[in-house]
């Protein structure tokens, strides 16, 4: 087994990296592997020194990629020799003093809420299966802050209808329960009626096609897609987009930014303070209309 084969084995089964990462991490070590047989005829790790990743990084940089795909490529070949490190395969990782190109940071794009109250409110959707179905994919993104991942592996024991808790298996099969609104259960109830009484399904998900399949990305991608595109002029539309508005709603509510950090599966509060740009800004706002001199 070779080495680059040996480290994806150990991020899948000893780190349980999301298949997404290890996919993202293996592309970016191939390419690495690649630019070295270009550049000196071969690829050993044993010779791989840092001019060698340094050159590496300048190339990706003329070739105009963002600071953020860099910095992703250089964390995987930084990884990619600490691992060898630690097998002793290498004596010293030449990528540890590479610095990390500064990324700029985005705001995330959310939805206003008189926006998604409209969509949820106002008889959008057909009280038809699909339509009860589209509904509750919408209303637990939005409602629970969860991972598109983590509501393809929801199944109907997952819900504690009385206490309106749902357990979510999160990245690293890390559980955590999150509280949801208790109108959910109506709608909830509904669907899993009408699914129940006109679909055929042979697997435990909670969400699945009129064919009795779990439902899988595209669908729930084109189901969110679809539906924003009549209350918002957002250009980005997608599942993560609910969770950002999830996040943003609960602070410009005013809740604690560790309470959102603990919802929202982070492991640390760095990811969650991004979302502090956005309601500080509406802190801002609400200053100027409120303070006499604002």
């Amino acid at each position: 087994m070779g080495y680059q084969e040996s480290y994806i084995n150990y991020l899948t089964f000893e780190k349980r990296c999301s298949s997404h990462t290890v996919v993202a991490y293996k592309n970016d070590l191939d390419q690495f592997v690649q630019f070295c047989v270009q550049m000196v005829g071969e690829f050993n790790v044993k010779k791989t020194d840092a001019k060698l990743i340094r050159n590496w990084i300048v190339q990706l940089m003329e070739n105009e990629l963002s600071a953020r795909s860099v910095n992703r490529k250089i964390t995987t070949v930084k990884s990619f020799f600490k691992y060898l490190a630690k097998e002793e395969i290498v004596e010293n990782n030449p990528a540890s003093y590479l610095s990390l190109p500064k990324v700029r940071k985005k705001l995330p794009n959310f939805v206003e809420e008189k926006n998604l109250n409209h969509l949820l409110d106002d008889g959008f959707f057909p009280d038809d299966f699909k339509g009860l179905r589209d509904k509750l994919i919408i209303t637990l993104l939005y409602g629970t802050g969860i991972r598109l991942a983590e509501l393809l592996l929801l199944k109907d024991r997952d819900f504690d209808t009385k206490m309106c808790l749902i357990k979510v298996l999160g990245k690293r099969k890390k559980e955590r329960i999150i509280p949801y609104p208790a109108s959910i259960n109506h709608l909830l109830e509904k669907y899993i009626e009408i699914r129940n009484n006109t679909v055929i399904s042979k697997n435990e998900r909670l969400l699945v096609t009129n064919k009795g399949l779990e439902v899988y990305e595209k669908l729930v991608y084109r189901v969110v897609t679809q539906n924003l595109a009549k209350i918002t002029l957002l250009e980005k539309k997608s599942p993560h987009v609910l969770r950002h508005t999830y996040a943003t709603h609960l602070l410009n509510r005013g809740a604690d930014l560790n309470a959102v950090k603990e919802l929202l599966g982070h492991s640390n509060l760095a990811a969650t303070q991004i979302y502090t740009h956005t309601s500080f800004g509406r802190l801002h706002d609400i200053y100027k209309q409120a303070h006499p001199r604002g």
